[in-house]
């Protein structure tokens, strides 16, 4: 019989989340009592809202109370940015339901099973595949949010496979998320950051593709040493007990699921589903209004996928309605972990003294030699990742604060650009205020500590290499200026 295994949030991956989330709430409180308030000017610039780099100054406005700390989770609701919150919660019961659909229908162990038994034999040419694949999304449309989604269909591949979730989570989240930072062409970071900067459109395209490459080559051999590692020794895995249910679910793929006709068909409407969620997505890349929907177009066509393959494959529409709906409901304790996570920017923000902490990193450039001059910016946009997850968004913050004094200092423009790209992506699979993070991690069995345990180490190497391709920039005089 096969096991009954829907994806929802395990108590113990929300319990840890919340607490980390609850201690972060309350640091950035505390900050509102200790960094005065303070502003920068905003000004139209060909019809984007950017920052006057000299205007900085301070509001006078003092305090913050204390019972606003806790308070945060609701007020986001009502605060700026609040249709990408209540977006990303649609989007995640969305895809909590057609997942649900898609197990109970079979149409997801057929696809896997198929999947199984065409690359069992060459699984780590699968992978280099896939880690490839994923990672030229990131890195060439700046697709991230839209692969969660994903993620439960390669939990299962990879435990059938003979690796684990931790595997599976790299295969999409991490790949896609470091080509999303080792960016070629990602319209989010560099295609905004340059034309801020008043480079040329995607100029310093070579150089990215090296970065890409040596970025790539790491995490394929992380991957693959992790993987054959684990299938030598499964313990050797951290989630190795908390797996169990997957490798149970798992090995059924091959041998159990069902091949009929009404199946075959709602196979082939769930993959033209997706084909037209990619093709879209591709799109989105040349065409903004394409582009500033795509999250709910992602949404969209799970949803089409998900309902027309109960539809397909016999359930019929009551049942379906039910099992998308428990499906849903499975993944709604993860809201409170995204309002909880928007709610440390909503307080550094309401509080005033989100430009008061770029004022005073801003202010340390002043003086410094080149190389120490781009770490700080690096470190700069890491500090600003913290509170504020949209790349795009840190682009109209940072840039036009930071291409001045890199004319002012002696560093081409380009190469702050390069810093800001680095500090930008690879800490999104980092940081628990990370709200992408915090689904993709609620969709499968692996805690944030356990997750920052087996993270932490590939980090600190892509930091290092990071430091070193920022190194070479600064030597060859990457530009055009």
């Amino acid at each position: 019989m096969k096991p009954d295994k829907q994806v929802a949030i395990g108590k113990k991956t929300f319990l840890v989340s919340v607490a980390i989330l609850l201690a972060l709430m309350m640091g950035a409180g505390l900050l509102t009592l200790f960094i005065p308030a303070g502003a920068y000017d905003r000004v139209m610039t060909d019809g984007r809202e950017t920052i006057a780099p000299d205007s900085f100054h301070l509001t006078g406005s003092t305090g913050y109370p204390v019972w606003r700390w806790f308070t945060a989770p609701v007020e986001v609701l009502a605060a700026d940015g609040n249709v990408t919150i209540i977006s990303i919660i649609l989007f995640l019961l969305i895809i909590g339901g057609a997942i649900a659909v898609l197990e109970k229908s079979d149409v997801l162990n057929s696809l896997l099973g198929s999947a199984v038994r065409r690359f069992e034999k060459r699984k780590y040419l699968l992978m280099a595949v896939l880690v490839f694949a994923f990672m030229g999304m990131g890195a060439v449309i700046g697709m991230f949010e839209e692969t969660v989604a994903l993620i439960p269909l390669f939990i299962a591949l990879s435990c059938r496979l003979g690796w684990d979730s931790l595997t599976g989570l790299g295969l999409v989240l991490l790949s896609t998320g470091f080509g999303f930072s080792a960016a070629v062409t990602n319209p989010f970071t560099i295609g905004i950051a340059q034309n801020i900067a008043g480079l040329p459109v995607f100029s310093g395209f070579g150089f990215r593709m090296v970065v890409f490459i040596l970025v790539y080559l790491l995490l394929f051999l992380f991957l693959r040493g992790y993987a054959k590692r684990i299938e030598k020794d499964p313990s050797r895995s951290p989630v190795h007990d908390l797996d169990r249910e997957n490798r149970l679910l798992s090995a059924t793929l091959t041998d159990q699921f069902t091949d009929t006709p009404a199946i075959r068909q709602a196979v082939k409407w769930f993959i033209g589903c997706m084909a037209v969620m990619f093709a879209l997505l591709v799109t989105g890349a040349f065409v903004k209004a394409i582009s500033d929907l795509s999250l709910p177009l992602v949404a969209l066509m799970f949803l089409f996928g998900g309902f027309g393959s109960g539809l397909f494959s016999g359930l019929g529409l009551k049942k379906t309605l039910s099992i998308f709906g428990t499906g849903s409901l499975n993944l709604a304790p993860a809201i409170v972990l995204i309002l909880m996570a928007s709610s440390v920017k909503h307080i550094i923000t309401s509080a005033g003294i989100l430009d008061s902490i770029l004022h005073g990193m801003a202010g340390l450039l002043i003086g410094t030699n080149p190389f120490v001059a781009v770490i700080l910016v690096y470190l700069l946009v890491l500090l600003m990742e913290l509170f504020i997850g949209s790349g795009s968004a840190k682009a109209f913050l940072v840039m036009p604060i930071v291409v001045p004094l890199a004319d002012l200092i002696g560093v081409n423009r380009q190469v702050m650009v390069l810093a800001f790209q680095f500090g930008d992506g690879f800490s999104n699979l980092l940081y628990p205020t990370n709200p992408v993070l915090l689904i993709g991690l609620g969709l499968t069995v692996v805690s944030y500590t356990k997750w920052l345990k087996w993270v932490v180490k590939l980090q600190g190497m892509v930091f290092l290499l990071t430091l070193l391709l920022l190194e070479v920039a600064l030597l060859i005089g990457y530009g055009p200026f």
